[in-house]
């Protein structure tokens, strides 16, 4: 992407935090990130003073994060009434995630009601996962009736991520075989063969997989049924306690569900809130290994994959028997490998794009014939 391409606002709604950026090829020219839960009414006050200073800074397309497309849209495309209709009516795959996003859509759709939006679906990198990867152990009928399956998520962030460490190993994407981890407020790992994600550790919902800041992550699913039954738990109580109260925030006997607070704490409670999650990552990687014919590079992105090299060590220093070794401190604020350079496996650390992605993939729906991803 260059200087000339058109300039792009990505809208990136999270369950309680709004990211504008307006992105011309991979440079962001301005923007604002907001974290607190955000009304119709107020978000859509916040994107018109966004672009009341980006001026005269002319706007020719809008791409929307969208973290849970379902079999409405498995890719990115343009935003209709109809498509935003089919998201709404499944919004509950997604609760904290989908309906701040399509308010954000309606927000700013009548900001700039002459521009074409694109929703850029998470689960569009793993749209081609292989069908027993995909695939749940349950009755055949539930999963044809409910469409059950296994999605993935945090797809722009591995896309972004994949390109990068390409980039950094000066190898064809078509040619490696990685592990990449996403670990931030949510947290998921992801193998890649060749350019294509073959298995994931979130599945229907951004609920499974590794612990999150507050989320739960996979758990015994008899011990949730146990829960629920001699009215022990409601299904709101159970929701809200592993949506919003689990993860290293539970871990941790709600101290904080941000590692950098639990690393600067150091007591008994906090350190082991750690050494469950580092535990819970590794175990993921090498089996998400286990998809690959060989192992060229692990790659780390998301805020806690970025710039929280305590929790880098603690995974990395699990994974000797996939040739990871310890990685080191290197430069901060670059995309780098982090690895000895003899080392069986490359570890790298990647900031995440996500704007940038989301531009890129914004614009290939709008103009396919150019390759902008």
């Amino acid at each position: 992407m260059a200087s000339s391409d058109p300039a792009v606002l990505t809208v990136n709604a999270g369950s309680s935090s709004l990211r504008l950026n307006l992105v011309r090829g991979d440079e962001v020219l301005a923007g604002r990130h907001t974290e607190q839960s955000l009304d119709p009414d107020a978000a859509q006050e916040t994107v018109a003073d966004f672009l009341g200073e980006v001026g005269d800074l002319d706007v020719a397309a809008v791409g929307h994060r969208l973290v849970h497309g379902g079999v409405a849209v498995p890719a990115p495309m343009v935003v209709d009434d109809e498509i935003v209709a089919q998201v709404a009516a499944r919004e509950d795959l997604a609760p904290l995630h989908i309906p701040p996003a399509l308010a954000l859509v309606e927000a700013v759709r009548r900001c700039l009601p002459d521009v074409p939006h694109v929703l850029c679906p998470d689960t569009a990198f793993h749209a081609g996962l292989p069908e027993y990867a995909a695939t749940y152990p349950l009755p055949e009928e539930w999963r044809r009736r409910y469409g059950l399956r296994r999605y993935g998520f945090h797809g722009l962030s591995y896309a972004w991520a994949l390109r990068r460490a390409a980039e950094l190993l000066d190898r064809p994407v078509h040619e490696l075989q990685m592990v990449l981890t996403h670990l931030g407020g949510g947290c998921s790992v992801c193998a890649v063969r060749e350019g294509r994600s073959v298995d994931t550790s979130m599945g229907f919902t951004p609920l499974e997989g590794v612990p999150m800041s507050k989320r739960s992550g996979s758990i015994d699913p008899g011990m949730l049924l146990w829960l629920l039954s001699g009215n022990r738990l409601s299904v709101s109580e159970l929701r809200e306690g592993l949506e919003h109260r689990s993860g290293l925030l539970g871990l941790s006997d709600g101290r904080s569900g941000d590692t950098r607070d639990l690393v600067k704490a150091g007591d008994p409670t906090s350190e082991l809130a750690l050494t469950v999650f580092a535990h819970r990552v590794s175990r993921e990687i090498a089996a998400e290994a286990t998809s690959l014919a060989r192992l060229d590079a692990l790659v780390f992105t998301g805020e806690i994959g970025w710039d929280q090299p305590e929790v880098r060590e603690a995974v990395c220093d699990r994974l000797g028997l996939l040739g990871i070794g310890r990685p080191a401190i290197g430069d901060p604020g670059i995309d780098r490998v982090v690895s000895a350079a003899d080392a069986e496996t490359a570890v790298l650390v990647i900031e995440p794009r996500e704007e940038l992605q989301l531009a890129r993939e914004t614009l290939s729906v709008l103009y396919p014939a150019v390759g902008y991803v």
